[in-house]
């Protein structure tokens, strides 16, 4: 169809339906979306508007009730178990507000987990994680273990577990939703930082400061994309970093 060949994210009518007790909730109910290689994205609307649910989806981590979705100009539909786990593994990057640390890890493990299933040299793993731990101001906690660690530090873990394997594309579900003022400037900084290096990011915040890093904010409301911003110019706010003012 036009235009899928040249989106690196393309979705067409997704619908996504759960069903509890013969109750059915539309999490997502017909979207269109598309987005570009290289592309900064924020997604924003209320609780319970489908979010999560599309990131999921766009993850691979979930399948559409019905609609489209092409990966790279490829059908998602089309793809194998094992090819769906080695793109996420390879090419996609995760940062789930909810951590999903390994207790019984340090951090360094943490961090290096993605990398052992890649049976990337031990090496060049060492190198990675310094790197990504370094992205985050966590290098000095390498030889901690998650439950030694405040609820922001955890969280700057995780950003560095999901860019150690230097995805191509990284979902963000609200990364600075736990995290201060100065631990949310700094993830928005590393995010900011691998879009210019060319990663495409999709990012799920409430925050308009941090959605206005994005080169583009697409707003949900009930299942839908009800507007879809995209940015015009960038002053500073009061974090010291970016903000786009919008059309």
């Amino acid at each position: 169809m036009s235009g899928v060949q040249e989106a690196l994210i393309q979705v067409e009518n997704l619908h996504r339906v759960f069903v509890t007790d013969e109750v059915e909730t539309h999490a997502l109910a017909g979207i269109h979306l598309s987005i570009a290689r290289g592309e900064y994205v924020a997604i924003s609307g209320p609780s319970g508007c489908g979010k999560s649910t599309l990131m999921a989806i766009l993850g691979l981590l979930d399948t559409p009730s019905e609609g489209d979705y092409w990966l790279d100009g490829r059908p998602v539909a089309s793809l194998t178990p094992s090819e769906r786990a080695r793109i996420r593994n390879r090419r996609v990057g995760f940062i789930f507000q909810s951590f999903n640390l390994i207790g019984d890890l340090t951090v360094h493990q943490n961090v290096e987990l993605p990398l052992l299933y890649r049976r990337v040299p031990s090496a060049q793993r060492r190198q990675w994680v310094q790197e990504a731990l370094d992205r985050v101001g966590m290098s000095h906690r390498a030889k901690h273990y998650p439950a030694q660690l405040s609820g922001g530090q955890q969280q700057r873990v995780a950003a560095a577990r999901a860019v150690v394997g230097r995805p191509a594309i990284l979902l963000a579900d609200e990364p600075t939703g736990n995290l201060d003022s100065n631990s949310g400037r700094a993830v928005m900084d590393m995010l900011a930082e691998l879009h210019r290096e060319g990663t495409t990011i999709c990012m799920v915040t409430h925050d308009p400061r941090y959605a206005g890093y994005a080169q583009r904010t697409i707003h949900l409301f009930d299942g839908r994309i009800v507007d879809d911003d995209m940015a015009v110019q960038k002053p500073q706010d009061s974090l010291g970093g970016t903000v786009e003012r919008r059309a």
